[in-house]
Parts: C-alpha cells; sequence; structure tokens
C-alpha cells in the first residue's frame, strides 16, 4: 500500500493498569498482589493485572471484589499522586520530542517523524528506549504503539498489554488489521459499528478496503476521516495542548450508599456547585450557563441546563438556579448515587462589566463575599465555610446507616501524611513512598 515503512512515525504510550500501578509503584509491598483503587466510593475505579486476572474490573462493587477475592487490597483513590506520575511520563516523552500530546491522564501521542538522526537510532528502537526510561525511572509499565496514524497507534498499542510494544509500518498495513472487528476501532462507536454491520463491514479489515464512495454514504465526515487513518493517511495530527485554555469546568462526585433523602441529594448538589465555583474563580473565569446531572442507582443520567442572566461564578447567585433546575429533574423515591455540575460558556472575570440594570452594590457585596471565602479556604482547608445547603454532605459521614464519603472518610495516605515544609494545602509535587528502603 506505501512504498515507505515509515512516511511518518506517530507513538501512543498506554498507562497499564495506570492507578494501580502507581500505587505498587509507591508501594513495593503490594507488587504481584491485587490490587483495586476506589475505596472512597466502594466501586472498583482501577484494577492491577493481578485483579483482573481474577475476574475483578472497572465498575464492581467492592463487596462483590472482595467476595471474589478475601484477599484483595482496596485503596482510596489518590490522584495526587496519579497526576504526578502523569506529569513525569511526558516528561520523558518529551526529552524525545517536543511534540506530544496529553491526550488523557495515561495516554499520550507522540510525533517522532524525523527523529532517527538526532536520536542515532530507529523509530522502534527509540520507543522501546522511552519505556524502558518509564519503567526505571517511575517502576511504572505502558504499552506501546506505533504506526503511521495516530488510530493506527491507537489499534497498536492494544495489541500487546501490559508492557507491549506493537509496530505497524506502512507496508503492513494490508494484514495488520485482519484480526480486528470494526467496533474495536478508536472513535468508532457501537451504533457506528452496528450501522456498518448492517451493510456487511464487520471487521477493520473489510472496512478499509471499502471504497470512499461507500464510506461516505453510510457515515458522515468523522467516519470517513477514521476510514482515511485506519488506510495510512493522517487525518488527525499529534496536537501539543500544553496551555489550552480551559472551556468547561465540571464537578461530579458519587456518594455511598446511594440516597433517596431528597434533602440529602440536593445537598450533594449544592456542593458540587460550590467546588465548581471554586474552581472557576481560580481561573478568573465566569460562566454563562449552568448543567446540572443527577445520576440514578441504575446508572441512567439525567441533566437539565439554564442559561443565565449573567456570567457568574457564586453561588449565593446561582443557587436558585440550581434548585429550580433540581425540582425539575429530582423523582421521588428514587435513590441517587451521584450528582453533578457543569459551567460551560465561559468566559474571562475582567472581560464581564455589569449592565445598567444589574444590582452594583450587591454585585461589590458577593464579590467581597467570596474574596474571604477563598482566603480562608486556601488557609484551612476547601470545606472550612460553606453553604448551610451543602452543610449536610460535608459533615455527616453515614446518612442512612453505611459510609459516605462526600468523599472525606477514605483518604489516601498522600493526604494524610505531610513531608517537610508541607501543608494539608500544599503539596510538593512527590509522591508519598509507603514502602521499605
Amino acid at each position: 500500500m506505501f512504498n515507505q515503512s515509515w512516511p511518518r512515525a506517530i507513538l501512543l504510550l498506554d498507562g497499564d493498569a495506570f492507578f494501580a500501578s502507581c500505587e505498587q509503584a509507591v508501594d513495593p509491598a503490594l507488587l504481584g498482589k491485587p490490587v483495586v483503587t476506589g475505596k472512597e466510593r466502594n466501586i472498583v475505579s482501577a484494577a492491577s493485572y493481578e485483579a483482573r486476572a481474577l475476574g475483578i474490573t472497572r465498575g464492581v462493587t467492592l463487596w462483590d471484589a472482595k467476595k471474589r477475592c478475601p484477599q484483595l487490597v482496596v485503596l482510596p483513590s489518590d490522584y495526587e499522586t496519579y497526576s504526578i506520575f502523569s506529569k513525569r511520563v511526558f516528561e520523558i516523552m518529551r526529552r524525545y520530542t517536543p511534540t506530544v500530546e496529553e491526550y488523557s491522564i495515561d495516554e499520550g501521542f507522540a510525533d517522532l517523524t524525523g527523529l532517527r538522526r538526532l536520536h542515532h537510532l530507529n523509530y522502534r528502537d527509540i520507543t522501546k528506549k522511552m519505556q524502558l526510561e518509564i519503567h526505571k525511572e517511575l517502576g511504572i509499565t505502558v504499552s506501546a504503539g506505533l504506526s503511521i496514524t495516530k488510530t493506527l497507534a491507537k489499534i497498536a498499542a492494544k495489541k500487546q498489554k501490559p508492557a507491549g510494544f506493537t509496530a505497524i509500518s506502512g507496508r503492513d498495513l494490508p494484514t495488520a488489521l485482519s484480526d480486528l472487528l470494526v467496533g474495536d476501532i478508536w472513535n468508532i462507536g457501537p451504533s457506528t459499528a452496528e450501522l456498518l454491520n448492517r451493510f456487511g463491514i464487520k471487521t477493520a479489515e473489510q472496512f478499509a478496503g471499502a471504497s470512499l464512495e461507500q464510506v461516505g454514504k453510510i457515515l458522515t465526515k468523522p467516519g470517513v476521516a477514521v476510514w482515511n487513518e485506519i488506510n495510512g493517511r493522517m487525518v488527525y495530527p499529534v496536537a501539543v495542548q500544553q496551555g489550552a485554555p480551559v472551556q468547561s469546568i465540571s464537578k461530579m462526585k458519587t456518594f455511598t450508599p446511594p440516597s433517596n433523602n431528597k434533602s440529602y441529594v440536593y445537598s450533594q448538589l449544592m456542593k458540587n456547585l460550590d467546588n465548581a465555583c471554586a474552581k472557576a474563580r481560580r481561573h478568573l473565569l465566569l460562566a454563562k450557563k449552568i448543567i446540572i446531572v443527577l445520576r440514578k442507582n441504575d446508572f441512567r443520567t439525567y441533566g437539565l441546563e439554564a442559561k443565565l442572566s449573567r456570567p457568574s461564578a457564586f453561588p449565593l447567585e446561582l443557587s436558585s438556579v440550581v434548585e429550580e433546575l433540581f425540582m425539575k429533574t429530582y423523582e421521588k423515591d428514587i435513590f441517587y448515587r451521584a450528582t453533578g455540575v457543569l459551567l460551560v460558556d465561559l468566559m474571562g472575570n475582567t472581560v464581564f462589566q455589569p449592565s445598567l440594570f444589574d444590582d452594583t452594590v450587591k454585585i461589590e457585596k458577593i464579590l467581597f463575599a467570596y474574596r474571604a471565602i477563598d482566603e480562608l479556604r486556601e488557609k484551612y482547608g476547601k470545606y472550612v465555610i460553606c453553604q448551610g445547603s451543602a452543610l449536610s454532605s460535608v459533615v455527616s459521614p453515614a446518612h442512612s446507616g453505611g459510609e459516605n464519603s462526600g468523599g472525606r472518610c477514605a483518604e489516601p495516605d498522600r493526604k494524610k501524611r505531610l513531608l517537610k515544609g508541607e501543608t494539608k494545602r500544599r503539596h510538593l509535587p512527590l509522591p508519598l513512598f509507603r514502602g521499605t528502603v
């Protein structure tokens, strides 16, 4: 298909059981043991390969996981440590190329095209050296996929996990897709896969072999882009996204056990509003639109949105809007497991000017109050002061006889034990080692 094996060289590094691997790297005593995170939510959020071998996967309740494996090590999620490991993985990738896309906390693309002479290595050896450095320096493993487009690199990275490496060159394309279903292609969702199946396209090889005219009749522009990608024509470049502006702010929190207590669910929602607004103020942003989300115990999720009369990032101004949306969404006697708030259509707070009809005195009072609130939280923690409507979600450890977090009942060691010079609010960018030296 291609005269050249490597007209481009696009790499994807994918962390292996990333959260659980970070925990094992921080505490070597956990190596080789079945480890899961998610203690704060009573649901498995990540599982080590040892746990996966026992049939324990993400989304399983901890009760079911422990029933399957009584020796299971259950830990609270330590997102601060995971983000530190993630940052270091990307720093190692940037030693080899400046063109790195942080696709997610545990996945990153890199464009290695034309760098063989600089590193005195071929593309395969550059990739393997990168994997080795990550393992030696961080104690975790990553799987690698190397190909000529991002979609093909994504396919390659999934072929050999954990710690595997697969390369799909331009000359490999005719045989590389033979064992892959069309629904397993990146950016091909279940509905699109089902649609293609109806037209007799069930494998990635069949999809790649279809004509542009045929694909264009079945799929829209994004589907055609995927078809081009798996045929080796790059549509999605590696995007360097450092410093990208914040487009939206969301705060979603699961609480355990699920509740049908109206005031308690509303309290959880208001806590998320408070946290989302606090983040917006830190970024000097105001929201023009707000969305609330309620998730039922069966994982069905419902939401409503409202356009604000004026941009804001202050719960005192937004609480009446949130309450109105909540009353329209909430169903009596239904058990809920999570609530969320999204602030969207953001703008800088230095751009906004009150209109002639705004109560400028009231606005100034709210600004003054939240400056004081933010200063208190910076010094003493975010739950030192909160709205009365969010109080029960912050201080109540168990609202119906079970463990409830508000995210606070099961904290990782990183938040409990401080290094010299650290405070509760300011940590050094170091994971807290729990093993013995």
